[in-house]
């Protein structure tokens, strides 16, 4: 173990504990931190960074890679403030945003050009529809898959590394009748991909595994650079991830990943809990850290929580504490209805209230999102201010993604889902004549200025020659990415106000994305980080924590709310058959996920923590009456939880 330097600038004897200190001191070879639920993972990650570089680590051979840009940037901003700005110049970033940079520089070593384009979900489902649309005979069928479900069949394949016929023999076995003309479809999606030289979020990953285990000399160059890897949120990783870890930590394996496998709850994305369980069995020689000293809850929640998640079959046991004094046992709330839920948690809140705490500081947490409907309807008409998690996020919106289609098509004029996005907003043409018209384009080879050659029936000409003058005017003379923008959000502003009654609030969010666009010189990069990482919601959508000003009760699906904390957290449907959900009791690792996500759900509240639960409730779909509360929760000793019955 490294020791630290006596004339060390940064206290960190003073600043940490004794677990977070010794894992900040490690230095050589694998490491594993369990950091327990707001046990400070993030303060841990932040002073290895500055200890490492203080020791005399050359920052660019440390690689920080986590989940969001965002929460790499804050880390490193936060070590250069500890120590001094050596830290920014560590490389850190997403596993996507990492696989990007290197497969441009190495993408010829796989077979496709450097200059490739990357579809996001929405681009995915329209070169799907597209594709459906071309093969006849399935598009025309009722029974078999739409687009959404046909992606998340293709993606869920490449996570989890398994067969399309295994993923839709295990989790859409209504349709395994169309089981061959999936795997077809798939087929077809690939071969599109790669003759346009597309890259979907997961060919990033792909082909970065790929390129590392068939290129040697790439992966010793790679790893020559980066001596130090540090991950976060390990047990969010997905096969394909794990597997790039081992890759990148060479012979040297000085590789720290930090996680909670507590808070393993992605495995619909295709997190592999199994990553952090076996990390020591792939790494020999591990060394294991447990962080449990809570910085967030009063004991009495961490003392249920505690016991919530000692009830997982498979963990690493740890009991989480905290040197913070008071607070009252959690309760649980049985109602007679769901209305009597929805009105109980509406009085509390109410009190809540006017006890001082903000109510962005109060949050409502479910399984699913349609479990708030009732409730939502009870606030507004007690006139309580809410904000709900979820929704379409801002890339998502039509009216973004039909600007970032003729912003695609000057970067890669024959980007055949752009062109295709384009054509279909025009006057009088269908899907056919958008074909057609791309397949002219493509003959021309002149790049999107091929659009000259088209010769428009008369009712379909006014459209077209609007489409012409855009790009030649663009094409006319220099323009900056953001002067680009906004000639074609100039010309797209007919068409929005056509289309959408609410084109004021629409044009609103066209121009924020504008101003986005002052801080790029480089088309590609603005492209490539509206794909990699795309801010969240639309300006009238935005997810407030607290920290802006705006205060409103919080709305949120346990899933969306994991990283986030609140004073005071009410979980609703906390019922047998609701959470868990009924389909869980028949699969065992999704009984042991739900568990993990009631436990992430607990372990978001600081001070007070509900759980609610209507206790007469009719299931269509078994036939049986759910009474009982979850099972994850149940038959806790009464110096644990509370119980309440609340007939409102």
């Amino acid at each position: 173990m490294s020791q630290m330097k006596k004339n060390s600038r940064i206290p960190y004897k003073k600043a940490l504990n004794p677990s977070q200190l010794e894992a900040v001191q490690f230095k050589e070879g694998p490491l594993l931190v369990i950091a327990g639920a707001g046990s400070g993972k993030t303060r841990t990650l932040t002073y290895r960074v500055a200890h490492l570089v203080e020791e005399g680590i050359s920052p660019g051979s440390i690689l920080l890679l986590t989940f969001t840009r965002k929460a790499s940037q804050e880390m490193l901003k936060r070590a250069a403030a500890l120590l001094d700005n050596r830290c920014e110049r560590v490389s850190g970033g997403t596993f996507h945003s990492f696989s990007h940079a290197v497969l441009r520089r190495y993408a010829s070593k796989i077979g496709f050009d450097h200059d490739f384009s990357i579809i996001d979900r929405t681009d995915t489902e329209q070169l799907i529809s597209m594709l459906r649309k071309e093969m006849g005979a399935f598009s025309r069928d009722r029974s078999f898959p739409r687009k959404q479900t046909l992606a998340n069949i293709f993606s869920r394949s490449v996570n989890k590394v398994l067969s399309v016929e295994d993923v839709v023999l295990t989790d859409y076995p209504h349709f395994t009748s169309h089981i061959e003309a999936i795997v077809v479809l798939s087929n077809a999606y690939r071969k599109q991909k790669a003759e346009n030289n597309f890259f979907d979020y997961d060919d990033l990953l792909i082909y970065l595994d790929i390129l590392l285990k068939n290129h040697s000399d790439v992966r010793d160059k790679i790893c020559s650079t980066h001596h130090y890897l540090m991950v976060d949120e390990y047990q969010d990783t997905n096969k394909i991830q794990a597997e790039i870890i081992y890759l990148l930590a060479g012979t040297n394996k000085n590789v720290m990943v930090v996680g909670d496998d507590s808070q393993s709850i992605y495995a619909f994305r295709g997190a592999n809990f199994e990553n952090i369980m076996k990390f020591p069995e792939i790494f020999s020689g591990t060394r294991i850290i447990r962080l449990e000293e809570n910085y967030r809850s009063v004991q009495p929640i961490l003392n249920l929580t505690n016991v919530i998640i000692d009830r997982a079959t498979e963990k690493y046991s740890k009991i989480l504490f905290t040197h913070k004094s008071g607070g009252s046992l959690p309760l649980l709330v049985n109602t007679r209805s769901e209305n009597s839920q929805s009105r109980f948690v509406v009085k509390k809140i109410r009190e809540i209230n006017r006890k001082g705490i903000p109510l962005n500081q109060i949050a409502v947490l479910f399984r699913a999102s349609f479990h708030s409907f009732d409730l939502e309807i009870e606030l507004s008409r007690e006139g309580i201010p809410f904000i709900k998690v979820g929704g379409f996020k801002f890339i998502e919106s039509a009216h973004i993604k039909d600007v970032l289609a003729h912003l695609r098509v000057l970067s890669n004029p024959y980007d055949k889902i752009s062109w295709y996005r384009i054509l279909l907003l025009l006057d009088n043409i269908g899907p056919k004549t958008a074909i057609d018209i791309y397949e002219t384009i493509l003959a021309e080879k002149a790049g999107y200025t091929g659009i000259s050659a088209i010769k428009p029936k008369s009712r379909r000409s006014e459209s077209i020659v609007r489409l012409k003058n855009l790009f030649s005017t663009i094409d006319s003379k220099p323009m900056s990415v953001s002067q680009m923008g906004e000639a074609i959000v100039n010309y797209y502003v007919l068409i929005l106000k056509e289309k959408y009654d609410d084109h004021p609030r629409r044009t609103k969010d066209l121009e924020h994305l504008v101003t986005m666009m002052e801080r790029y010189s480089n088309l590609g990069q603005f492209l490539t980080d509206m794909a990699l990482e795309p801010p969240n919601t639309s300006l009238n959508n935005t997810f407030f924590t607290g920290h802006q000003g705006e205060d409103r009760l919080i709305l949120s699906t346990v899933h969306s709310a994991k990283g986030l904390e609140w004073h005071t957290v009410f979980i609703i449907w906390a019922l047998n058959g609701r959470f868990p959900s009924m389909r869980a009791f028949h699969n065992q690792k999704e009984l042991e996920e739900e568990l993990r996500l009631m436990y992430v759900a607990a372990t978001r509240a600081k001070e007070n923590l509900f759980f609610i639960y209507p206790r007469q409730v009719y299931d269509k779909i078994s036939g049986m009456i759910l009474s009982s509360p979850s099972c994850f929760i149940d038959d806790m000793p009464d110096d644990m939880l509370a119980e309440y019955s609340a007939d409102i």
